[in-house]
């Protein structure tokens, strides 16, 4: 790819690496890939920034080694924690300064209705993205930080933002519309918005590939089970439905969060329990979930408890899947036909159990789960029902980061092959 940039002086070249930054309220992940082969370069991770405790891991991964490097103490925000990355980058001969970086892909958590689709950060879009901020507080304040330090380290590079919500701004208005006010909504933006995004857009289509058909000839039901957990109806490449709504605390039982509840609970701890609005946020956000029920967030260690007869955990994960199996049941009767019903993330990717027990009982739905196929460890796409199952059980490995960069590369080469220069934000916006 010709990189076009648009300050003056700068010269065109030939550049086809991107990195990709996930800025967190106290972290910053990064990894840098090359296009040609999407391949990965380095990945690492800033956490605890702002703490004396704070920590860099770095991994480069050209010239056949991948040995982590660890920096510790204190790195004071995210302008500084950008810069240590940077620096490790360079140490590697891969710093951001290398005409070879063609772009700079951001995940923004939360784009509302405005953005469906990649979008060339300017100075407009930057300012809408924190016009967004009451709709997505504990995200995209991080995510602005990130991009603003990335214009301050490469004020003439392209900088993308990949968008959470984005996948899901496809949802039809019946299923993305909250039964109240129409007037006070709209005034407050209050509606369904999805989120992992990303991680719906790149399963599903990965799940078609398994299939050996075009995402457009699928309906695929994902299931993201992360700390966080979503799941998605997906027709024709196409979300209609998913589980996270106005913020990611509604759907599924999570490691933290309670997901879905009666909004009276709210009052009664409120009026009964004497409990503060910010009280009450901190109680379904980070302590309810697999953690509120049994005081563990981990499923493998959830599992280890059942296995040595703790009752605490074995309801905790009967809730858990309890609620799984509602959201296939209900993503069944939304679809209508069902072709594939995927597992993906930390614990949908890596609980044999889990996957085990959602399916358990749905074979009136054309679900079955082969027991040998579904013990296999394996970093690749499979199958883990029978061949003759009428509806295909998958475990497909998500890479949001890789979803980023595809999308973020394909962007600014769309752009440069209809002739067009390239937007770049400015260091001091």
């Amino acid at each position: 790819m010709t990189t076009t940039l648009t300050k003056e002086g700068s010269a065109a070249v030939q550049a086809r690496r991107v990195l990709v930054l996930n800025s967190g309220s106290s972290s910053v992940k990064y990894q840098l890939l090359d296009m040609n082969d999407r391949s990965r370069l380095a990945i690492g991770l800033v956490e605890r920034i702002g703490e004396e405790t704070s920590r860099l891991l770095h991994t480069p991964l050209t010239g056949g080694g991948a040995e982590t490097r660890e920096r510790t103490g204190r790195i004071a925000d995210h302008a500084a924690a950008l810069k240590a990355a940077a620096e490790e980058l360079a140490a590697d001969g891969l710093g951001l300064d290398s005409p070879e970086l063609a772009a700079i892909g951001h995940r923004v958590v939360h784009g509302g209705l405005r953005f469906t689709e990649p979008t060339v950060i300017t100075d407009e879009v930057l300012q809408e993205i924190e016009r967004l901020v009451p709709v997505a507080p504990l995200h995209n304040p991080a995510n602005i930080t990130g991009i603003r330090t990335a214009q301050a380290l490469r004020p003439d590079l392209p900088q993308v933002a990949v968008f959470d919500t984005a996948f899901h701004t496809t949802m039809p208005e019946y299923a993305a519309r909250y039964a109240i006010d129409v007037e006070t909504a709209d005034a407050h933006r209050i509606r369904r918005y999805g989120f992992h995004g990303t991680s719906h857009a790149y399963v599903s289509r990965k799940a078609a590939e398994l299939l050996g058909r075009t995402p457009e000839e699928v309906n695929v039901i994902v299931l993201h089970l992360g700390n966080g957990a979503s799941a998605s109806a997906v027709a024709a490449g196409r979300c209609v439905e998913t589980s996270m709504g106005l913020t990611p605390l509604e759907g599924l039982v999570m490691g933290t969060r309670s997901g879905d509840i009666d909004p009276a609970v709210t009052f009664h701890l409120k009026r009964v329990a004497g409990m503060s609005t910010d009280e009450i946020d901190v109680l379904l956000n980070k302590k309810s979930g697999l953690v509120g029920l049994c005081g563990d967030n981990d499923m493998r260690e959830i599992r280890r408890r059942i296995d040595g007869g703790d009752e605490r955990a074995a309801l905790a994960f009967d809730i858990y899947v309890h609620r799984l199996k509602k959201y296939i049941g209900a993503y069944s009767a939304v679809l209508g036909r069902v072709d594939a019903v995927v597992f993906t993330a930390g614990v949908g990717e890596n609980s044999a159990p889990v996957r085990e027990a959602a399916i358990a009982g749905l074979e009136e739905f054309g679900l079955v789960v082969d027991a040998g196929l579904n013990a296999v460890r394996s970093g690749g796409p499979r199958l883990i029902s029978p061949d003759y199952a009428r509806v295909a059980v998958a475990v497909v490995p998500t890479d949001e980061e890789l979803e980023i960069a595809d999308q973020t590369f394909a962007l600014v080469g769309q752009a440069e092959s209809a002739g067009q220069a390239v937007p770049v934000g400015q260091a001091d916006n």
